[in-house]
């Protein structure tokens, strides 16, 4: 009797550290990175950022407690060949889209730099409660090299905890993209009646950590054939312990709908309706998240006549 291959993609779970006061998270990404991207025909950069925001948007989007709660992340520029990129995490669910000035772009070569596709920008991370109504927001420059030092950088002005992020990407064999990414904290419960760690960073519990996280290579987090679970054990088994979370599937999931559309455009004036539709009479709306276009005829917002 044979056995199938493991092909461990679009997951994430969580672990804790307990003895060195840290806890994290690990994803890897397949066939909903291939359906977000596959959306547009984005260029091989402006294909990589966006991977690795998606990816970021996974880790940092299922640390939310309530399944109602959403996560996005937004980047915008201030003259750079990306004009602005978002993503966004909700219950498993990702999606994310980028605009760029292709001419621009094509002047770049192969491998631009972030500082040369975003010039002056910054990362905004918002994470949304719908129950209780609670939005936390920080925002940071993008002057680092990437998009997890900024995301490091987030965390660190934000919430003064130490972190690590790495985000990683590579085609298979069969040259599909896979994904992979990293995310590691030091818990804040361990800092109670002791030197807070946010002024010492040099602390020998995170250091220790962070050194074993930092020798994951982008080999093994792009590698579905290897279980998530076993990529932690294998970073971590210096550790006494190690408790493994479970873990959360995800998809693509755009949210577009024409009852959606109709909704939003209800709450425009009739004049301003009559602007958008054409000679037909229709009103076509375009989701930038999945290319479909909704088109809607004008007939339907009429107001009833008493």
């Amino acid at each position: 009797m044979t056995t199938a291959p493991v092909h461990d993609t679009d997951r994430v779970i969580g672990f804790t550290l307990p003895d060195s006061h840290a806890r994290g998270r690990m994803v890897r990404l397949g066939s909903a990175l291939e359906q977000i991207l596959s959306a547009h025909n984005y260029p091989a950069p402006i294909e990589a950022i966006l991977t690795e925001a998606v990816t970021l948007a996974a880790l940092l989007g299922s640390t939310l407690k309530n399944g109602e709660g959403q996560l996005t992340i937004q980047a915008q520029t201030q003259r750079g060949v990306i004009k602005l990129l978002v993503c966004d995490y909700k219950n498993g669910a990702l999606r994310g889209y980028v605009q760029y000035n292709a001419e621009r772009l094509s002047r770049l070569g192969k491998k631009p730099s972030m500082k040369s596709l975003f010039n002056e920008g910054y990362l905004a991370v918002t994470f949304d409660q719908t129950t209780s109504g609670e939005r936390y927001q920080g925002i940071v420059p993008l002057d680092g090299d990437s998009l997890a030092e900024a995301a490091q950088s987030y965390f660190f002005q934000s919430e003064q905890i130490p972190s690590l992020i790495r985000l990683q990407h590579r085609r298979g064999a069969d040259g599909k993209l896979v994904a992979g990414g990293l995310f590691l904290q030091h818990l804040p419960e361990g800092e109670v009646g002791r030197e807070r760690l946010h002024v010492r960073l040099d602390h020998p519990e995170w250091s220790g950590v962070e050194a074993l996280a930092s020798t994951m290579g982008n080999d093994e987090l792009g590698d579905a054939s290897i279980p998530l679970e076993n990529l932690v054990w294998r970073l971590f088994n210096e550790e006494r312990e190690v408790r493994v979370l479970s873990g959360v599937d995800l998809t693509r999931g755009c949210r577009c709908s024409a009852d959606y559309y109709r909704g939003v455009l209800t709450k425009f004036p009739a004049e301003d309706r009559a602007e958008m539709a054409d000679e037909q009479g229709m009103i076509s709306v375009d989701c930038a998240f999945c290319s479909k276009v909704f088109p809607l005829a004008l007939d339907e917002f009429a107001t009833p006549t008493l």
